[in-house]
């Protein structure tokens, strides 16, 4: 199994210690920190509730961080959701990768490898990727707005690597009606 660095820049502020990349602060956890965390939160107010509740901050957030990479790297439209779905590949979550993107019409499908989530749960014959739903919707939301094409879009979860006969997740982006 090999082995490299990261290929995200990150700086460290000398007096803060606060971490960034391109300018917008990170925080660099142990994986099961944080899913310990989400497990505590499902396991308290149930995984649907949870998900909803991620939908909604997930795209808020990847619509933001969208918007900052498009300025910060002068890109805009497929470029930027490309961007987005290579950089949380390099940050841990798991592989993304674009099986379908249309920017004109607000249309994705991602496929998900090596989630993990999936690594934390296993087969539990449920889709445990739910976190990452919202972040596509927001990210499609933001860059078909970015070139002109204003619009509104919902992402479902089609398949999680977690279900029984599942290999990898797979998420779908449309508009909305």
């Amino acid at each position: 199994m090999g082995h490299h660095p990261p290929e995200i820049p990150i700086q460290v502020d000398d007096e803060t210690g606060v971490w960034s990349t391109d300018g917008l602060p990170m925080l660099y956890v142990p994986r099961h920190f944080f899913i310990n965390n989400h497990a505590a939160v499902e396991d308290a107010i149930g995984a649907d509730q949870y998900a909803d509740l991620l939908y909604k901050a997930g795209y808020k957030s990847a619509y933001f961080w969208c918007e900052q990479e498009g300025e910060t790297h002068g890109i805009s439209g497929a470029e930027v959701f490309d961007h987005y779905m290579r950089r949380l590949s390099q940050r841990g979550w798991g592989q993304f990768f674009i099986e379908h993107l249309d920017v004109s019409q607000g249309i994705a499908r991602v496929r998900l490898e090596n989630s993990a989530f999936v690594y934390y749960y296993g087969k539990v014959n449920r889709k445990v990727d739910y976190m990452f739903t919202g972040w596509f919707a927001g990210a499609m939301d933001q860059v078909t707005e970015s070139v002109g094409f204003p619009f509104k879009t919902q992402a479902v979860q089609l398949q999680s690597g977690s279900e029984e006969g599942c290999d990898f997740g797979l998420f779908e982006v449309k508009p909305i009606g």
